[in-house]
């Protein structure tokens, strides 16, 4: 049996965040904006709804980011692999997350932290294990933590 996933994250701003992760991480901004005119023209969607952002319309509240070489379905823009979807909730993040991305970097990890920080991340704390380990923690934009090793 195949099972398939997406990674939700709670925003503030998903369109935002989104667009901060799918730099980070080299993914593509999912488009839906074939499967909201649809919706729209047959009634089945109000207009308060739907937003734009990008050039695209979106779903109100709603962002997805897929992996690039990953098949995605044209008729609804949503990916069907590698995928991260920012949904809005009405409260701030209060807590350490119980969940969350590490960043493995093939190359240089100062050089990565320092890319991650010019798109709006920050650094928190570095770990260095000696031969376990040495990573940095960073926050994306809106607090999130994650690690980059």
């Amino acid at each position: 049996m195949t099972l398939n996933w997406k990674l939700v994250v709670d925003s503030r701003n998903a369109p935002v965040l989104a667009d901060f992760w799918a730099a980070a991480l080299g993914y593509v901004t999912e488009d839906p904006t074939a499967l909201i005119e649809q919706l729209l023209a047959a009634g089945h969607l109000p207009e308060a709804a739907v937003t734009e952002h990008g050039g695209h319309k979106i779903f109100r509240g709603f962002a997805g980011i897929r992996h690039p070489d990953d098949p995605f379905d044209a008729a609804s823009g949503v990916g069907k692999g590698r995928r991260l979807l920012f949904q809005d909730v009405p409260e701030e993040k209060t807590t350490k997350n119980r969940l969350h991305l590490d960043v493995h970097s093939e190359g240089n990890r100062d050089a990565l932290v320092a890319r991650l920080e010019q798109l709006g991340a920050t650094r928190v704390q570095e770990h260095d294990q000696g031969p376990a380990g040495h990573w940095w923690v960073l926050r994306d934009p809106e607090g999130n933590e994650f690690c980059v090793a």
